[in-house]
């Protein structure tokens, strides 16, 4: 098979209640792509307990797999999975992004912990169709409802073409950004030019260790740099780890994968949204008629 002729992403789901169920999606899969030809080992990316029971499901097949504890994957933020993914296709996949993909989000853990959490997640599920389109990989992701609630379920179902739910990733996130921002507190920082040593003296008044203090206020300049010409004070509040930064642009973004491709050239691991989304923990950005609105969370 050349190049031109391979597939699109196909973006598969399975829901499961069981550790049976969770075979009885996975095995056929990963056999699928031990079976494709000209493609690498598949990979299973999984809690712990699952890539056990598909090690003595596999039996002698189980070297052929690769095996990934899901919280050695999902370790940051929805964007830095973006970033990790489109890294490891990079290196690891074959030709035009070749390779089968279980992959089971830790939703018990940092994915799981709140609605806040767990609507970025839900956006990356969405926008994962529109960023790997290119790419000829085939991804199966698992949910396990003893850990992802029905509401996630429901949500995510959404987000997969192989679904009767499925919604245009586009109008999903439009959804998902009309749910208007809190107010800032009355008591918010302003500062007419967000420079770096402005934020991180704030930053670090406020709790945040020095280290995190730079990466925070590199976030924020580089953020300001992206938006130019801003058409108001910056604002800050909050207490470390909770820092935030609310910027406002003069201009509409429009871009509802603004932050999650990496620049085409510049320095690592990239300027504007790019790194703001892969170093802080929230990138709200919400469009209206006078500008754009893009509130950073450090945490």
């Amino acid at each position: 098979m050349t190049t031109a002729e391979l597939s699109p992403f196909d973006h598969r789901m399975a829901v499961f209640d069981s550790d049976d169920g969770f075979l009885a999606a996975a095995l056929p899969f990963l056999g699928e792509g031990l079976g494709a030809s000209g493609e690498p080992p598949p990979v299973a990316i999984a809690a712990p307990r699952n890539l056990d029971l598909l090690r003595d499901a596999l039996g002698p097949d189980a070297k052929d797999v690769t095996r990934i504890p899901h919280t050695d994957w999902y370790t940051g933020s929805a964007a830095n999975a973006v970033a990790r993914a489109a890294a490891y296709l990079t290196a690891q996949a074959g030709p035009g992004g070749r390779i089968h993909l279980v992959m089971e989000p830790v939703w018990s853990g940092r994915a799981g912990r709140s609605a806040r959490e767990t609507t970025e997640w839900i956006r990356y599920e969405a926008l994962a169709n529109l960023l790997f389109a290119p790419l000829s990989t085939t991804a199966l992701c698992a949910y396990d409802t003893r850990t992802a609630g029905p509401a996630v379920v429901a949500a995510a179902r959404r987000t997969h073409p192989d679904t009767e739910v499925y919604e245009d990733p586009l109008r999903l996130a439009a959804e998902l950004d009309a749910v208007p921002l809190p107010l800032p507190p009355a008591g918010a920082r302003t500062l007419a030019e967000p420079h770096a040593a402005a934020v991180r003296s704030w930053a670090v008044g406020r709790g945040l260790p020095v280290a995190d203090a730079e990466l925070f206020a590199a976030a924020v300049a580089e953020t300001a740099a992206a938006l130019a010409p801003l058409g108001a004070d910056a604002l800050l509040w909050g207490e470390a780890p909770g820092c935030v930064c609310e910027l406002r642009s003069a201009r509409r973004l429009d871009d509802p994968l603004a932050g999650f491709v990496p620049p085409a050239a510049g320095p690592e691991p990239g300027p504007g949204l790019w790194y703001a989304r892969q170093v802080c923990a929230y990138v709200d950005i919400r469009d209206d008629a006078g500008g754009a609105t893009v509130r950073l969370q450090y945490a």
